[in-house]
């Protein structure tokens, strides 16, 4: 075995050899592939084999593309299309959101009748058939033949493999930098290791001190014999059924069928053993029975059918059923390609590209901000409680889950210091990143947890929506509190803390102590890759404020852009040590001086300043944002003295009107301020000119990360812009869940990112972007809403308040 080699890829099924594939093809031809068993002898030599491009995300979309059309030209695919069918109206309206979404996305696809349905497999039944999708580019493959040709083709390229050698350790030098791959056969000094061992990636990224949330949960598939007259030809689409939660294709004129029950079962979430390996596991009827009744009612013949096996396979999840791609902070040179039950060989070619094209640019070639390995940073460190949100998350990999619905299982895991006023309020909670948090207000009722709530009503309007009226129109004409204790919050103090974070913004971060910086972190591209808030509270001391959801992301951006050279910095996740209470409103000022003695007049206490303020002993700091636009301070309160302030902020805003408010109406609020939402509005693919953030880029501090790609934006002028439209056809509200395709003379132009009503202007509202030739106010544009296409106007960029007099007041 070699003793050297610039990249170690570890695990030698579809993923790694897919890696190293690329990696060879693109003329990192130094590569060893690890493998503790033959190719293809984990998680890859049991899958079933279907392979569709569907998708509602543009990465995975792009991924699926790509890899159907790799295997095709490398002779290793079958196009015999897919059908997937609804088997409810709930469905069907599932069906028709997510064409609309894909087609935006540039997938050609479309709703189809029951009767054409029928026509493309006639097979089935029309009992219960609404509709369906048909790809006639999809298809199957053979996985241990894909899997090995892919490592074949690979060697044929240059790269080494290793099989019959599993990995005993990863050493690393003083400063954290991937040294040595440690085997059972000797070691292999190299630059870069790239963790794709499936279900063992776990314990391989334990070996350099990393925490990674994948859970092994069963998965079964069946082989039924061929049914005499019931034969299906070699050219039989895969068919899938998500409302009776099974896919099938054919297989010698019989059925593979697998699906996603109910209630997963989970194992060895403390570790795989080593020594398992291509084996299957006992089989169990009990749990398979539902699906295979399921897919009975697709296809009554089947009762007939004989059964020829019961498989049943452990494969690796992870608490979102994403993939894990990327670098690892912490340890320079240590990569994940992990968790990829569920995008098994649709997304592995395309995986296999990005990781490639990644290694070799230093960046990643597109938005996979939601696929990062770094975002659940060690928040699901707890095996049970991962475990947990993993089931839950394979249990709805097929069954509806409705925009509304939340999460059930392993709640409630993490709860704000005032959770237990915020049930006396009749708090209705939502759920993020483990957080309790309040969605909205019902006074007067059992305080509860959201769950598969929608499913309740459908796709109508929410029960909530008069609910949420009151809480917007209080805070426009009155003040109301908000529980925000989820915000990620970050300390970054020392010699080194300011020339990082001026290295990672885009905006000048040297203000003088006490100010509040709106900004965000670049990629190369000029592409926003975080949104958050800079807080300036001494010469070397910052906090950098973030959404709930994404705290893991931005502290390991922050980590991996340290430079020694800058001089020592300490970077601290302080999120639970401190309460975040907002109060925002016109009344907010005359609340908040009744209980401290301090000054926070305009004069005294300006917007996007921050100050600490004494409230009955508790030290305070008191940051002068809003995310409705109106008056008002986030309060930072340590956790022991959260209820405190809570108490007196309620006693007091009595006299003012004060009402309670959770996460749905911030929406609401924002989209009549054109504020934008990060991972929808603004992403990794957007710059801040693109994205009407151009005030937040200051070019003139000082190299940044994203700088170049700015200046020569702004030298050539942008394509395109978000542009906010309003519902031109009628005021009543309407459902925008945000994807929808957006029409300009017969042809999909772009995608809704976000929308909502507007409460105040009593308006639907959306943000999309469009060619600058064509965002021009007063434009019309049809939209395909859930409802029906409707007519959407491009409007001025901000709503209400266009100056921002109110939050400055």
């Amino acid at each position: 075995m070699k003793d050297q080699a610039q990249i170690v890829i570890i695990g030698g099924g579809i993923y790694g050899a897919n890696i190293a594939y690329h990696l060879a093809k693109y003329g990192r031809k130094d590569v060893v592939i690890l493998e503790k068993g033959e190719i293809a002898s984990g998680e890859s030599s049991h899958a079933a084999g279907l392979v569709t491009q569907f998708a509602t995300s543009q990465a995975m979309l792009k991924f699926r593309m790509y890899s159907t059309e790799l295997y095709s030209e490398l002779g290793l695919f079958d196009h015999v299309g897919s059908l997937r069918v609804a088997s409810s109206k709930e469905q069907l309206k599932e069906l028709e959101r997510s064409v609309s979404r894909a087609k935006a996305l540039g997938l050609e696809c479309e709703v189809i009748s029951p009767a054409e349905a029928l026509k493309v497999m006639p097979q089935i039944s029309q009992k219960d058939l609404y509709g369906g999708i048909y790809l006639p580019r999809d298809g199957q493959l053979d996985p241990y033949t894909t899997t090995t040709s892919m490592a074949r083709f690979a060697k044929e390229l240059g790269v080494e493999i290793y099989t019959n050698t599993r990995v005993t350790g990863i050493e690393l030098s003083a400063k954290g930098e991937v040294q040595r791959v440690i085997t059972d056969k000797g070691a292999i000094r190299c630059e870069i290791v790239i963790n794709a061992a499936g279900l063992w990636a776990p314990r391989i990224a334990a070996m350099v001190g990393i925490n990674i949330p994948t859970t092994p949960v069963d998965h079964q598939h069946i082989a039924l014999k061929a049914v005499p007259g019931h034969e299906f030809t070699h050219d039989t689409p895969c068919l899938r059924d998500p409302d009776n939660l099974v896919y099938m294709r054919q297989e010698q004129g019989g059925l593979v069928i697998g699906g996603y029950e109910p209630t997963p079962i989970a194992r060895w979430i403390d570790g795989v053993p080593w020594e398992h390996g291509s084996s299957t596991l006992p089989s169990n009827f009990d749990q398979f029975e539902m699906l295979l009744e399921g897919a009975i009612k697709r296809l009554p013949f089947l009762e007939q059918a004989g059964i020829i096996t019961l498989v049943c396979h452990p494969g690796a999840y992870t608490p979102d059923c994403q993939p894990m791609l990327g670098p690892m902070a912490g340890v320079r040179g240590f990569w994940m390609a992990a968790g990829m039950s569920l995008n098994g060989y649709g997304g592995a070619g395309g995986m296999g590209k990005l990781i490639a094209e990644w290694i070799i640019d230093g960046e990643a070639p597109m938005d996979v901000y939601s696929y990062r390995a770094t975002r659940f940073g060690n928040y699901y460190s707890d095996p049970v409680y991962a475990a947990e949100r993993t089931k839950e998350s394979v249990k709805y990999y097929y069954r509806l889950r409705f925009p509304h619905d939340e999460h059930e299982n392993a709640r409630p895991h993490r709860v704000s210091p005032v959770h237990y006023r915020l049930l006396e309020h009749g708090a209705v909670f939502g759920e993020k990143f483990g957080w309790e948090r309040v969605n909205y207000f019902q006074p007067g009722k059992p305080s509860r947890r959201m769950g598969e709530d929608q499913r309740q009503w459908g796709w109508s309007k929410p029960p909530f929506f008069e609910r949420m009226g009151v809480e917007h129109q209080a805070t426009r004409e009155k003040v109301t509190l908000f529980d925000l204790t989820s915000f990620g919050k970050i300390e970054v103090k020392g010699k080194g803390a300011l020339p990082l974070l001026q290295r990672l913004t885009d905006s000048d971060i040297n203000k003088p102590v006490g100010s509040a910086i709106y900004t965000q972190f670049l990629n190369t591209r000029g592409g926003i890759e975080s949104d958050l808030t800079v807080t300036r509270l001494g010469e070397d001391h910052f906090w950098v404020i973030t959404g709930s959801g994404f705290i893991a992301n931005d502290l390991a951006r922050i980590q991996m852009h340290v430079d020694e050279k800058d001089g020592e910095v300490s970077i601290r996740d302080i999120t639970q040590d401190y309460a975040c209470l907002a109060l925002w409103g016109p009344n907010a000022r005359k609340v908040l001086e009744k209980i401290t003695s301090d000054d926070v007049s305009n004069a005294a206490h300006p917007y996007l300043t921050t100050k600490l303020v004494n409230i009955n002993g508790a030290r305070v700091y008191a940051q002068r944002v809003s995310y409705a636009g109106e008056l008002g301070w986030e309060l930072y309160i340590p956790n022991n003295k959260a209820n405190m302030v809570w108490d007196m902020l309620i006693e007091t805003g009595k006299d003012f009107g004060l009402e309670v408010g959770g996460y749905k109406v911030l929406d609401s609020l924002r989209l009549e301020k054109g504020y934008r939402y990060f991972t929808t509005d603004i992403t990794p693919s957007e710059t801040p000119y693109e994205g009407g953030l151009g005030f937040c880029v200051h070019l003139d501090k000082g190299d940044f990360i994203g700088r170049d790609a700015l200046i020569k934006q702004k030298a050539e002028g942008v394509k395109r812009k978000l542009c906010t439209f309003v519902l031109a056809d009628g005021d009543d509200f309407t459902q925008i869940y945000g994807g929808e395709a957006i029409y300009h003379e017969g042809k999909v132009l772009t995608r809704v990112r976000s929308g909502g009503y507007g409460f105040t202007i009593k308006k639907n509202i959306l943000y999309a972007y469009l060619p600058t030739e064509l965002a021009k106010q007063g434009n019309r544009f049809t939209v395909d809403l859930i409802e029906g296409r409707r007519e959407a106007e491009v409007t001025a960029s901000v709503l209400f308040d266009s100056k921002g007099e109110r939050a400055r007041a």
